[in-house]
């Protein structure tokens, strides 16, 4: 079936073509703009979408929970259904991320993601956070979990997941780096400094190329010690995570990322966990109570529990929390991600790569629908 949508304000990922179109099946078949549009027969669906915005769909490369489900339940049906429902907020492409926990609970996650992700397209790769962090900045990790860097293991986790393991959070002033960090090299996989304690100097031999949700738990920008956060900073060969809710990173300081790193080195995540989109209330994160209120989860002692954001509003916080305008807030969304990752039928609507893209109201910025391989999913309120 051959779709169409007219009169679009269309950003590909690397172009903005205002009075476009965009005619698609599962794959992309044509793009272009309305002054050049030729009627098909072979359209079947055509849907007017004039003042509609048009982006790539995004990429959420950190991302726990929601609606009531979490990676770390080890269930295929729930698993299966969480992606289905992420589809919603915009997500096309999702590394179900899991957390610190017993080797047995991480194996569970590990195989039941590799399970559904061999009929679910969505799920394009998988992050592990944890356990191999630092105790100091633990944030809502399980202390008792948490373990050095272990190469064995991680070799052991990456066959269990099916070779699916893209991202690894880990610290890496702990013991047994360089062999930990040339294994994840040699099989694609991206070193991510997280929940570190690491000095810059330390860092000047990591062979990291990522830092997860920048800013939060890690050892902070100081005028003696630039830190994990000073560090990607001043690092060009890093891309950075951004938490867009406002509440993990002050307004200011987003802006301050954006103009340091600018667009091409940031990454819109939401870390979001179980009790996304189920209001405020009482929920869990890896068996520790969580309290939802006023769009923040937090342990009961007062650390942020990873977040309660959907993408949608991340893509649209960004915008007016900094200077980002709307092609970056793609290049953070979708573009980078695919390029970081090689998702190379990813993040940018041109003819033959994946029919994935997101329809938003033009006027208030406002989801209408997610096309995910060129299926239609109306956005859950």
């Amino acid at each position: 079936m051959v779709k169409l949508l007219k009169n679009i304000d269309l950003y590909t990922g690397y172009k903005h073509m205002p009075d476009a179109y965009i005619r698609f099946s599962d794959t992309i078949l044509d793009v272009g703009y309305m002054a050049d549009f030729v009627p098909d027969a072979e359209d079947t669906v055509i849907e007017e979408a004039s003042g509609r915005l048009v982006v790539p769909g995004f990429i959420d490369v950190h991302k726990h929970g929601g609606y009531g489900f979490d990676t770390m339940d080890g269930d295929p049906e729930k698993l299966n259904e969480m992606v289905n429902l992420m589809v919603t907020e915009g997500i096309t492409s999702l590394f179900p991320t899991t957390m610190t926990q017993s080797p047995e609970n991480i194996e569970r996650a590990l195989v039941t993601i590799d399970q559904v992700a061999k009929t679910n397209p969505v799920i394009q790769g998988i992050h592990l956070e944890g356990p191999f962090i630092n105790k100091v900045f633990m944030g809502a990790q399980p202390e008792e979990y948490i373990v050095d860097p272990d190469t064995e293991l991680l070799k052991k986790w990456y066959a269990l997941s099916g070779e699916r393991i893209r991202l690894v959070t880990y610290a890496p002033e702990n013991g047994g780096i360089p062999d930990f960090e040339a294994f994840m090299l040699a099989h694609n996989i991206r070193p991510s400094v997280g929940h570190s304690n690491a000095t810059r100097e330390q860092l000047t031999h990591s062979r990291a190329t990522h830092v997860t949700h920048l800013y939060n738990a890690q050892r902070p920008l100081h005028h003696r010690e630039p830190g994990v956060t000073g560090h990607a900073m001043l690092e060009s060969s890093i891309t950075a995570e951004l938490i867009a809710d406002g509440f993990h990173i002050a307004p200011d300081m987003l802006e301050l990322a954006f103009r340091l790193k600018g667009p091409e080195q940031l990454e819109l995540i939401t870390d979001s966990m179980r009790a996304e989109g189920l209001g405020d209330g009482v929920s869990e994160l890896g068996g520790q109570k969580v309290i939802v209120k006023d769009k923040q989860a937090r342990l009961e002692n007062g650390h942020l529990a990873g977040s309660v954001l959907a993408y949608d509003d991340a893509f649209r916080n960004i915008q007016e929390m900094t200077s980002a305008d709307i092609q970056a807030a793609v290049q953070m969304s979708s573009v980078n991600q695919a390029r970081e990752f090689g998702l190379t039928q990813k993040g940018e609507l041109a003819i033959g790569k994946d029919a994935d893209f997101n329809l938003f109201n033009k006027e208030d910025m406002q989801l209408l629908a997610t096309y995910s391989l060129g299926r239609r999913f109306a956005r859950k309120n």
